[in-house]
């Protein structure tokens, strides 16, 4: 096992960290103001179980790396239908492609050489 973390895994750590942290704060900004509650419930759930996946991989977890792996696949296949759905005429195509790349830069960021030594 690789005594020290790569880079890339703690890039991708935070870079979780951060959307759990996020999806936790709009679920309970949707709580107080009034919000759909059965979404926000659900936000804020989600928010939990991306907490504990990112703090996951910052302890060499092979679990955590597995269900980051699905949700950026999750979020690829979403950015690509996003595309195909608006077509590259206008504006809203940069999100889509922003995020593709990043779930693809995630995914390979997990399965380097050294982020395969650190994770077994």
């Amino acid at each position: 096992m690789a005594t020290q973390r790569p880079t890339g895994v703690t890039i991708v750590a935070i870079v979780v960290l951060v959307s759990g942290l996020l999806s936790i704060t709009g679920a309970i900004i949707s709580l107080t103001t009034g919000g759909h509650v059965v979404s926000a419930i659900v936000s804020l759930a989600l928010g939990i179980l991306t907490l504990a996946v990112a703090l996951g991989l910052f302890s060499h977890s092979r679990v955590a790396r597995i269900l980051t792996t699905i949700v950026l696949v999750l979020q690829l296949a979403g950015a690509i239908f996003s595309l195909g759905a608006t077509g590259f005429g206008t504006i809203s195509v940069i999100w889509p492609i922003i995020s593709g790349v990043l779930s693809l830069v995630g995914i390979a960021l997990l399965y380097t050489k050294q982020a395969n030594a650190y994770f077994r």
